[in-house]
């Protein structure tokens, strides 16, 4: 098995298949600055040559395309055959012919049409190409990515590779599986579904079947988990001597087969927006300070001053005690007892007690359920119950919330998703959008992106932003807004970025008298209920950036003649992918649709921007009255654009800076005798 990163997806013939190991991945690759720099130059110059991927894959569609007669004159008997026979010819090739491909589409497409009704369009047979031969395809949202996927996870389980198909939450995991359990099971294969609380048999019976459904952090964290079951004694040949022991060795204590061949739905969210974080497995380790600890540490921060004790970096979230700080500190806590001898503990305690107060706050970075503190993930809106920050501030935020204390954990495993998802042998994703993760992909994982065209032209209407001095002004406009959509008829969806945003929009369409639900992190149970309905007529539905991953809005009868589902944006995400994903939500299919997006220089983005607001405004005002309304919103559209990409440019420093802290880790663990 080579050290190497997979290679380009560029041969017509296809890239080799792994072989089959007693537990299969690639090593992680040792990748200098100067590799990633090149890398990232290559990136952006392939970026350039994806349509001549789109045309390889067009010539696979309709090669598939063209079958289509002769395979639907065949008995079920008939198709069952030719099913065997290219999984015959699929499991003895080193390579994935085009041929052997289209053949294996068309067959797969024929069944699903006879089993479920649905029969794949071209585009999605280019996408699945894309993924058979590990690209990112990057598929406008509603272009039916779930059937997509089943080409691509079909063919390689027929190939003989066990298949992780990963999307970011059990609910959809589990519904893409159940919906196409029986296509898989025509074709002869079986599926498992990795959820939530499930044990390990349940677990390695799941990963012991041809397809698995499951979760990013379920995958990774399973991942680890048996990265700590084997140790660092873990030979192919070790192993499989392990295995002629009675109970299997260590290889019977595993959840999964190893890392073979991964389709990630949603691939800007997992592998980039998500890869900000680092994958830590803990112990408990028990609570290192009482509530007396942390009460006094709360006291001492709330009579720190700032930017005279300290200071609040906004873009990299962290706090920082200035000398002056410091020594306030010293005084203040001058005979506390022992907690507070140590001069690198108490500042650690203060500083964490003021990121408890001033950066981590209640309905925007966690919410309160049934009495414990549960952490809300930026990158989807969603809830993380069973996740927990470190170095004591997820105590500190229950101590100042008030509720009970959770024991203090200590790291038994970390990994990077960059590190994870590069050791498997095959790697592929879909997703809506890569607006400034091109190169990325590419210098990361290797992962080219190739752009697949839409079935039908794009309807959706995109608005010229609007802009406001102030968060008061915004909520003017974007009420009255919504008050004439209603008033037609149109269902109207409301995109904002926090639990706490999605409060302040539903007071204010309270107060207008506009009828209205609200689908965020708290609700979360509720969504694929909620967002069923936000297509009828007259419906106002208030979500997170949560309603833009992997749910299905559906018009309503009338909707369309009234102009479709108008999507309205009230706050700018991190990235502009997201906001890309939001938009998504209508125009799909052809069908109408409008977005736009109603602002103000309220905006969560400009948060510790170096122009204060207090001069914004007034510029903006001022602006309007010599250059007119509309160039002066045009202008703070800008603003507000450019706010965002430095917060992209941050969360890629941050990025790099994570994977290159993992690589020097790796290191040192090498050299220490420890490495994986």
């Amino acid at each position: 098995m080579s050290d190497a990163l997979p290679l380009p997806a560029s041969a017509p013939a296809g890239r080799p298949l792994p072989r089959a190991r007693a537990y299969a991945e690639r090593p992680n690759p040792k990748a200098t600055s100067l590799d990633q720099a090149v890398a990232r130059i290559v990136g952006l110059a392939r970026a350039g040559l994806s349509r001549v991927g789109a045309r390889r894959y067009a010539r696979i569609a309709d090669a598939a395309l063209a079958q289509e007669e002769a395979v639907a004159s065949l008995s079920r008997g008939a198709l069952d055959g030719e099913i065997r026979a290219v999984a015959g010819r699929l499991r003895g090739r080193e390579r994935f012919r085009d041929a052997d491909v289209a053949r294996a589409f068309a067959l797969i497409r024929e069944m699903s049409g006879r089993v479920s009704g649905q029969r794949h369009y071209g585009v999605q047979l280019m996408g699945a190409a894309a993924l058979l031969d590990g690209r990112i395809a990057q598929m406008a949202t509603g272009e039916g990515k779930t059937l997509t996927a089943t080409l691509a996870a079909g063919a390689a389980a027929l190939a003989g590779l066990p298949v992780h198909v990963v999307t970011v939450n059990d609910y959809l995991a589990e519904r893409d599986a159940e919906t196409m359990r029986p296509l898989y099971a025509a074709l002869g294969l079986s599926v498992g579904i990795v959820k939530e609380k499930q044990e390990l048999p349940e677990r390695a019976a799941a990963y012991a079947c041809d397809i698995t459904y499951c979760t990013n952090k379920d995958l990774a964290f399973d991942y680890l988990r048996d990265r700590i079951a084997l140790g660092q004694r873990a030979s192919d040949v070790r192993l499989k001597l392990e295995s002629l022991h009675a109970g299997g060795g260590r290889l019977g204590q595993l959840r999964l087969r190893g890392l073979h061949f991964a389709i990630v739905d949603e691939a800007d969210s997992v592998l980039i927006d998500e890869a900000r974080t680092p994958l830590i497995i803990s112990a408990a380790a028990g609570t290192q300070f009482g509530p007396e600890t942390l009460s006094r540490a709360m006291e001492v921060a709330a009579l720190l001053h700032s930017p005279r004790d300290y200071l609040i970096d906004q873009g990299e979230r962290r706090v920082l005690l200035t000398e002056a700080g410091r020594a306030r500190t010293a005084d203040l806590v001058a005979g506390d007892g022992p907690a507070w001898r140590g001069r690198v503990t108490r500042e650690e305690l203060v500083r964490q007690a003021l990121s408890a107060l001033h950066l981590f706050l209640r309905d925007e970075h966690y919410i309160l359920r049934e009495g414990k503190v549960v952490i809300v993930d930026a990158n989807t809106g969603r809830v993380m119950p069973d996740r927990a920050w470190s170095d004591g501030l997820h105590q500190m935020i229950e101590h100042k919330e008030g509720c009970a204390l959770s024991q203090g954990r200590s790291t038994l495993a970390r990994m990077t998703y960059q590190r994870f998802f590069r050791r498997y042998r095959r790697l592929s994703g879909m997703t809506g959008t890569t607006t400034g993760v091109v190169a990325e992909f590419w210098s990361v994982y290797r992962l080219p992106v190739v752009r697949i065209p839409t079935h039908r032209p794009v309807q959706r209407r995109h608005l010229p932003d609007a802009v406001l001095p102030d968060d008061a002004a915004k909520w003017r406009h974007v009420t009255a807004r919504i008050a004439e959509l209603h008033a037609r008829g149109c269902p109207v969806l409301v995109g904002t970025r926090s639990v706490a945003a999605s409060a302040r929009a539903s007071a204010h369409l309270t107060a207008a008298g506009l009828p209205h639900t609200v689908l965020s992190a708290a609700q979360d149970g509720a969504e694929a209920a909620i967002v069923a309905e936000a297509g009828q007529a007259g419906r106002i539905t208030i979500a997170t950036n949560m309603a833009g991953r992997g749910t299905d809005i559906k018009l309503g009868p009338g909707v369309a003649e009234a102009g479709g589902l108008h999507v309205i944006m009230v706050e700018r995400q991190d990235a502009r992918r997201i906001d890309d994903q939001l938009a998504g939500r209508s125009g799909r299919q052809g069908e109408p649709g409008c977005f736009q997006a109603i602002l103000s220089l309220d905006d969560p983005l400009l948060d510790g921007d170096a122009i204060p607001r207090g001069l914004l405004r007034p510029a903006l005002v001022l602006a309007a009255s010599f250059l007119g309304a509309r160039l002066a919103e045009r202008l703070g559209s800008l603003l507000l654009r450019g706010a965002q990409g430095r917060t992209e440019r941050l969360h890629a420093r941050m990025r790099a800076d994570l994977l290159r802290s993992d690589q020097m880790q790796d290191r040192i663990l090498a050299f220490a005798g420890h490495s994986e």
